[in-house]
């Protein structure tokens, strides 16, 4: 039997509050972190991601405090990015009720901090995230939410992730990021085939059909969106009930 594709909201959280915006900037606020997160565990998402967008850039301490408050509500794995700079910060965000724990600019940094994190608190709870953009023929990777070309060629740096010990990549394509103009396919296709463990699209989805796709043309593992879920586009039951009706695994919707 295939396995089951997950549905993933994503929650860019800035000052504490849910925002959105496009190609990383222009950002607007779109509620409460937490409320947002029951919302869509109601709904049948399969997990939630909150990302600290400005942490990593305003060089602070991620929100262990909004991921405390959510783990006590949530029931569905919840996974913590932004603003982790080494194994320390990694135990805490764990320690604060988060399942996994996504590291994006310091992976590029410093790519044995994967290792040691990995060795240390197993791979199942590491995500390395992936934020890559188009440039001449292939893709590179970029960091400090997109500000800064970390100098790795996208596929080649996914390939060394995940043997350095990654669990998981979360692969943003960095000029669909809130267009809602559809997933990066090509990008997300490239990664998946050069790849073994399982791949996160991101970036782009603005309507349920871009879900369908991105599922039926790569082997991604699940499929995350903000968007289309904070601006009620869609529910996440109205995803998986498409889902089904395209033959792709999936668990349940509710309601």
């Amino acid at each position: 039997m295939a396995a089951e594709k997950r549905i993933i909201p994503c929650l860019d959280i800035k000052d504490g509050k849910v925002v959105k915006g496009v190609n990383f900037v222009d950002l607007v606020d779109v509620g409460d972190p937490v409320e947002i997160a029951c919302r869509y565990e109601e709904q049948g998402a399969d997990e939630v991601v909150f990302l600290d967008i400005t942490a990593t850039h305003e060089g602070r301490d991620t929100i262990y405090s909004l991921v405390e408050h959510a783990a006590k509500r949530l029931s569905i794995p919840l996974t913590l990015g932004g603003g982790i700079r080494n194994a320390s910060d990694f135990r805490k965000a764990l320690d604060c009720g988060a399942f996994k724990v996504s590291i994006n600019s310091a992976a590029a940094a410093n790519p044995d901090l994967i290792k040691e994190i990995s060795e240390g608190f197993g791979k199942h709870r590491l995500v390395v995230a992936i934020d890559g953009k188009k440039t001449g023929d292939g893709y590179r990777v970029f960091t400090k939410g997109g500000r800064e070309d970390a100098g790795f060629d996208l596929v080649e740096y996914a390939k060394k992730c995940e043997e350095l010990g990654a669990g998981e990549i979360l692969l943003t394509s960095m000029d669909g990021d809130g267009t809602q103009d559809g997933y990066d396919v090509a990008m997300t296709k490239a990664v998946c085939e050069a790849v073994n463990i399982p791949v996160v699209a991101s970036g782009g989805c603005g309507k349920v059909s871009d879900i369908i796709d991105v599922f039926k043309q790569t082997d991604c593992d699940a499929a995350l969106a903000a968007s289309l879920f904070h601006y009620g586009m869609a529910t996440v039951s109205e995803v998986k009930r498409e889902m089904e009706r395209n033959g792709i695994p999936c668990r349940k919707s509710r309601g």
